[in-house]
């Protein structure tokens, strides 16, 4: 059980109210919540859940998916992890685990539902990134991710809505290969400008 008097991070770190709807899925796993934010934090990225590798890491993005985002964004590891400059957040701090089929399940709506507005009101950054079609939908309230992405401009410098960077999206990137030469130079400096 949380407890209500603990920081915000201590309690969404606590939670298990998936716990039961972790046990059924084909990884039978328990909730490890993933909590990486300090209120203060210059930049926000918002993802979808994480993955397998992060649950067992307990650290987001440790992934060849987080090796795309950092180079994306022009950063290294060190700035990526610190918590004092970057805010992680994903729509669902647990990983969902893995459906019959191996795929992933998307995140919980009862995470977001529990603890996001808490979240953002501790969070006031400079510049957000909103990683797949979860973050888009929460944030932006859209549905069609490469049209969201190809509107980049519409939301920048305070928000890029950005492709997940998984492996599986290797083809919408050789598909847009605006993305590579438009936005991410625009991308790399705006980061670069915020975290100087």
């Amino acid at each position: 059980m949380c407890d209500p008097d603990a920081p915000l991070a201590d309690q969404i770190g606590a939670c298990r109210l998936c716990a039961d709807r972790f046990a059924v899925t084909a990884t039978h796993h328990a909730p490890r919540p993933v909590v990486w934010f300090r209120p203060g934090a210059r930049i926000l990225i918002v993802g979808q859940a994480p993955g397998a590798r992060v649950h067992d890491s307990g650290q987001p993005f440790t992934d060849r998916s987080g090796d795309r985002l950092r180079d994306w964004m022009g950063v290294d590891p060190a700035t990526f992890y610190d918590r004092d400059r970057i805010a992680i957040v994903p729509m669902a701090f647990c990983f969902p685990g893995y459906d019959a089929k191996g795929s992933d399940l998307p995140p919980p709506p009862i995470c977001a539902a529990t603890w996001r507005q808490q979240v953002m009101d501790q969070i006031d950054p400079q510049m957000t990134l909103l990683v797949g079609g979860h973050a888009m939908r929460w944030h932006l309230g859209v549905r069609d991710v490469t049209q969201t992405v190809r509107d980049w401009r519409a939301h920048s410098p305070a928000v890029f809505p950005l492709p997940h960077p998984s492996w599986r999206n290797t083809g919408w990137l050789r598909a847009n290969p605006w993305f590579g030469s438009d936005l991410l130079p625009v991308l790399r400096d705006r980061v670069a400008a915020v975290l100087d």
